[in-house]
């Protein structure tokens, strides 16, 4: 059998293609403890990093010392969101094509994703107090660059965990390695509470974030040790052009996948308050930093609990279940925040929030896994987060402007588009683990 020059990558018969398809899968199996255990290292440990400069809390505070501005706290999240998703269908082309995912992504994401936070620990602890309005720009410049990193490298990412993390041990994966890191970030939270409170400002940030700098390296160093195979066969090389004229094909034959993004994207409007959480409590019941700690415990407690049960959850029920509870513990979420009178009505606010959020990190993106053929994951991925791009953008940018109304509008704003949401995942959407995904015509050549 012979191929064309330019199609020989993809041009295979069919026993070839099954020997390399049962090498690939018998060299995954014997790699699967080992590479089961590196992608613990880094998922763990980065997300320990995060936890030390919490998106809900550490950011949210540092910026509010550093403005007066609630939209300025509400464009931290916007910026880090439409930086992070935006850019990922422009890298699924080139993704697509990769025999082997893991340089590329070892490449981006240390550079790009991981190394500006050291940076940024050192602009804080000099700049700060003088000049914050520069503080404050160089923070919106690393949030904008190292989002950009991670969504460059998403796709990428995700489809070597595809590869050699077997679908049935994706769920419990992601569950254990994001519980672990949370479990981890509950000590971490109590160091946080230590360092603002008994280290004078800037210096507490500026530590908060050297620590941080410092787990991302170690998560890293996991990373790199992936024994990833190479893919059995990789879509040909096509013009950027080309690859946009498939796409919509990709939402026009799929209506349950056009049905999830719809439903899935009125849920994550719901997440529009998520970093107002902290300051409603600062500004309503005068926190101090033990009591910032508490809470900052609470939500990573949570999330540890939650992404261990989720994880198992989704591996067995399928991912659709974890996204509609998702829905439902923001709008709870945002209730229980409504009637809080003092730092203990918080506390099972900020445990929605947190279960929440496990559901999102678990299902969000393992849920598309199951739309697509492996060979067009990335396209899938790129597709999804670019489309929701808009949204996670807006969202925290309308939060901000509610927020400066008053937060009991901003949160029953959260509670309407999480049952919203929910309603429509659980009764509209599908579950694709039970509908198999079909494959992608080919683009036509030439224009």
């Amino acid at each position: 059998m012979t191929c064309p020059k330019r199609r020989r990558t993809r041009c295979k018969s069919p026993a070839g293609a099954a020997e390399l398809d049962a090498k690939t899968e018998d060299f995954v199996q014997r790699n699967l403890r080992w590479n089961f255990s590196v992608n613990l290292i880094d998922i763990t440990f980065i997300t320990l990093a995060f936890s030390l400069i919490s998106r809900e809390t550490i950011m949210p505070l540092l910026i509010s010392n550093l403005t007066d501005s609630k939209i300025a706290i509400g464009l931290e999240p916007a910026i880090h969101s439409i930086c992070f998703y935006l850019p990922q269908l422009f890298a699924a082309n080139h993704t697509e094509r990769l025999k082997r995912k893991l340089p590329f992504v070892m490449l981006v994401g240390g550079v790009v994703e991981r190394l500006p936070y050291f940076f940024l620990a050192l602009a804080i602890g000099l700049l700060a107090l003088t000049s914050p309005n520069l503080t404050l720009l160089i923070v919106y410049a690393v949030i904008a660059l190292t989002a950009f990193g991670a969504g460059v490298a998403t796709p990428a990412w995700y489809t070597m965990i595809g590869k050699v993390i077997p679908v049935n041990r994706r769920g419990i994966f992601s569950g254990i390695g994001h519980g672990l890191g949370a479990l981890m970030g509950i000590f971490g939270a109590v160091l946080v509470g230590i360092a603002l409170d008994e280290f004078a400002y800037p210096q507490n940030f500026a530590a908060l974030f050297l620590a941080a700098a410092v787990f991302m390296g170690i998560s890293w160093g996991g990373l790199a040790l992936n024994r990833e195979p190479a893919s059995p066969s990789v879509k040909e090389q096509i013009s950027q052009r080309q690859y946009f004229r498939q796409l919509p094909a990709v939402l026009g034959g799929n209506a349950n996948f056009r049905r999830f993004l719809f439903a899935y994207s009125i849920s994550r409007l719901g997440l529009m308050g998520a970093s107002f959480f902290i300051v409603f409590g600062n500004e309503r019941f005068a926190l101090i930093g033990a009591e910032v700690g508490l809470l900052t415990a609470v939500l990573l407690g949570s999330q540890a609990v939650m992404q261990l049960a989720l994880g198992w959850l989704g591996d067995r029920r399928g991912h659709k279940l974890n996204l509609t509870i998702f829905a439902f513990a923001v709008a709870l979420a945002a209730a229980l925040a409504t009637v809080a009178s003092d730092i203990r009505g918080l506390l099972p606010a900020f445990a929605l929030l947190g279960t929440a959020l496990a559901a999102d990190r678990i299902s969000h993106l393992n849920i598309v896994l199951e739309f697509a053929l492996p060979e067009d994951q990335p396209t899938f991925i790129g597709l999804t987060n670019t489309l929701l791009a808009p949204v996670v953008f807006l969202a925290p940018i309308i939060g901000g402007w509610v927020a400066d109304i008053g937060f009991e509008p901003l949160f029953a704003l959260m509670l309407v588009c999480g049952v919203i949401g929910g309603a429509l995942l659980q009764f509209w959407v599908k579950e694709p683990r039970h509908h198999p995904p079909r494959a992608l015509a080919p683009p036509e050549h030439g224009g």
